[in-house]
């Protein structure tokens, strides 16, 4: 018994030291995002659903709940925003090629569409990010349009 104290006293330290540390935060500025609101000028019911529903993970800003300051959910959350960017940053719109902004479209609307996103473990505590078939359906529609758009200018080379 004596053993299973002293670790268990040893893991208590280790867990106060690590809340002194922690990832770097991703608070850049939410206008940066502005370039792909003007570029695929999305309607005003879609845009706050990106802002509840993507823009945390697939931008520079993040707005952090309370919970992030706990280690090691900070880095957990890091490692999924890390992933999101990765996958879709609206911050870097303007950096993608005509040919990359048609295709992360597609990828857009088909991963709202199929129910993947946003992710089951950002809905748990962001229920308001949890779509219905009604915000699904605008999404995928809107995303349809901007598509085509990017393929007709694609077309037009």
């Amino acid at each position: 018994m004596k053993i299973l104290k002293k670790v268990g006293v040893v893991l208590l330290i280790i867990l106060v030291i690590a809340q002194f540390f922690g990832p770097e935060k991703n608070d850049g500025n939410i206008d940066t995002v502005n370039a792909f609101i003007a570029e695929t000028n999305p309607p005003a019911n879609v845009l706050e659903i990106m802002k509840t529903s993507c823009f945390d993970c697939h931008s520079a800003k993040t707005n952090y709940p309370w919970y992030n300051s706990i280690t090691p959910v900070n880095y957990w959350l890091d490692s999924h925003i890390k992933d999101g960017k990765k996958h879709l940053d609206f911050s870097k719109w303007n950096e993608y090629s005509l040919k990359r902004k048609e295709h992360k479209m597609d990828e857009l609307y088909e991963e709202v569409e199929k129910g993947e996103m946003p992710l089951n473990s950002y809905t748990w505590t962001h229920s308001e990010a949890n779509l219905t078939q009604e915000q699904i359906d605008a999404i995928v529609t809107w995303g349809k349009k901007v598509q085509a758009e990017y393929k007709q200018k694609m077309t037009a080379k």
